[in-house]
């Protein structure tokens, strides 16, 4: 195809550094589109800009692109790079462990935002699994795509962990996605694992029109997110919850806020929205459609009655057999309007300082 890795390195180094280019502090919805002369045919005479100061990474598994794996592509951005970098990810199934380090900020993951499904990051680590050094992975470095950088965006593609974790059973903690960075954008994009399937981990985040499946605490960490006309599904067959969110005082500004989200199930099992992993846990579920498939008190304090004093668990006008709040726990809330108005929008996550769109 004409290319060879070095010179593909060298050259998008120059391009990268032999530019005066000046940092954006917004995402936009640019950055996550890729123009449509980007077809699979014309690869192999694709430059690397595409003509809105961004640089185009095209990965292909078939060897018609600049990289055949993500983790190729992510090698290919300098360090402390200062625009934005469009790795497109042609369909196809990447069995790979994904990292974006911290020292590698604006870059985008994109597939195409109408068949995210056929375009596939998995890997399949453990809780339990040994590190090469004999300890266990634990929770956290199970991700099989780990972001820790700002200004992530991705659109059109499934992120997964194909461990599926059997209820009960020693650390079966599994990760698709973990996201450590501040500022990130999620457009359709498809979130698959069971158990902990999405470690929200830390900084403020968006996630539209997403779809996220898990069993228990699927959506977890210490994030401030706004999850909006998403699709959160349970494969639970037993027990498990939507959201497990981490707040150690009530000074931190963190939370889950879900609008306007569809809440599904395939197994039958009662889930809970929530579950109080820190003290001042904090989750609101605003104008959703909750199936009945939500265990009828709703929320759990975790086995710290404590907590029932100073987690934030919120409803508002939610709709669907799941959101009778009848038999709720007395300490989580029926919001009101004024009191649910900061989850509402994106001001939750103050998008006015970073999103443009």
């Amino acid at each position: 195809m004409g290319f060879n890795g070095f010179g593909i390195l060298v050259g998008f180094s120059f391009l990268i550094y032999g530019v005066n280019q000046v940092k954006s502090s917004y995402i936009t919805w640019d950055d996550i589109k890729i123009e449509e002369y980007y077809h699979y045919k014309e690869i192999e005479s694709l430059s690397f800009g595409d003509g809105n100061g961004s640089k185009v990474i095209v990965v292909d598994q078939n060897g018609k692109g600049h990289a055949l794996t993500v983790q190729a592509a992510i090698d290919m951005v300098p360090f402390n790079n200062s625009i934005r970098v469009k790795i497109y990810i042609l369909p196809g199934t990447y069995r790979e462990k994904v990292i974006v380090p911290p020292s590698k900020p604006y870059i985008s993951f994109i597939g195409d935002e109408n068949k995210a499904s056929e375009t596939i990051l998995s890997w399949n680590d453990k809780a339990s699994d040994k590190h090469k050094d004999g300890s266990e992975l634990g929770t956290y470095r199970t991700a099989s795509v780990d972001v820790q950088s700002d200004y992530f965006c991705a659109s059109g593609i499934t992120i997964q962990n194909t461990v599926v974790a059997v209820a009960g059973g020693y650390k079966q903690q599994a990760v698709a996605l973990r996201l450590a960075g501040d500022k990130a954008m999620l457009y359709r994009v498809r979130i698959l694992g069971t158990q902990d399937t999405l470690l929200d981990s830390n900084g403020s985040h968006y996630f539209y029109q997403c779809y996220i499946q898990g069993s228990i605490d699927f959506i977890f960490g210490e994030s401030r997110s706004l999850y909006r006309e998403c699709n959160l599904h349970s494969v639970a067959d037993k027990y498990g919850a939507i959201a497990a969110h981490h707040r150690k005082s009530e000074e931190e500004d963190t939370g889950f806020s879900f609008l306007n989200c569809s809440i599904t199930g395939s197994r039958g099992g009662k889930i809970y929205l929530g579950r109080a992993w820190g003290n001042y846990s904090r989750a609101v579920y605003s104008y959703c459609d909750i199936d009945n498939i939500i265990d009828p008190s709703g929320w759990s304090d975790w086995n710290h009655p404590w907590r029932q004093r100073t987690a934030v668990f919120g409803e508002y006008e939610c709709r669907g057999k799941g959101a009778d709040r009848k038999n709720r726990v007395s300490w989580s809330k029926s919001l009101a309007h004024v009191e649910a108005m900061p989850f509402l929008d994106t001001n939750f996550i103050g998008g006015n300082e970073w999103l443009r769109l």
